[in-house]
């Protein structure tokens, strides 16, 4: 089981890294609202640029956090908790925009992913 919570951790780092630095400015079918890039996408949410930039570095912060969990450990359990607590938030804004099912489907991911870290972690 350890190595496949390693594997879960890196994927899930790996899809925040993903979304936060990669795909910032493009469209994807998961973004709030009819929003095409990030920005956007927490403008269509009601939420100003700074929250953005505090989300994004929280997020890009715990996804390093599970990455450098391989070799520390302690930080695994921290890391994992805010990410499924940003995800909760994540699901909050597209149930404000009234998005279908279809946009929630990767922050459920991430929230179940992340909380199993969480609880595997504790």
């Amino acid at each position: 089981m350890p190595q496949m919570l390693m594997v879960i951790q890196i994927f899930v780092a790996l899809g925040l890294l993903n979304v936060w630095l990669f795909r910032f400015r493009r469209a994807t079918p998961y973004r709030g609202g009819s929003a095409a890039s990030m920005p956007a996408e927490f403008a269509a949410y009601g939420l100003p640029s700074w929250f953005m930039v505090v989300i994004g570095t929280l997020k890009v912060s715990a996804a390093i956090a599970l990455i450098a969990g391989v070799w520390y450990p302690r930080l695994i359990f921290p890391a994992s908790l805010l990410i499924a607590t940003l995800m909760l938030g994540a699901l909050a804004m597209h149930a404000k925009v009234r998005d279908p099912l279809q946009k929630y489907l990767p922050a459920v991911g991430m929230l179940v992913l992340s909380s199993m870290i969480c609880f595997a972690a504790s």
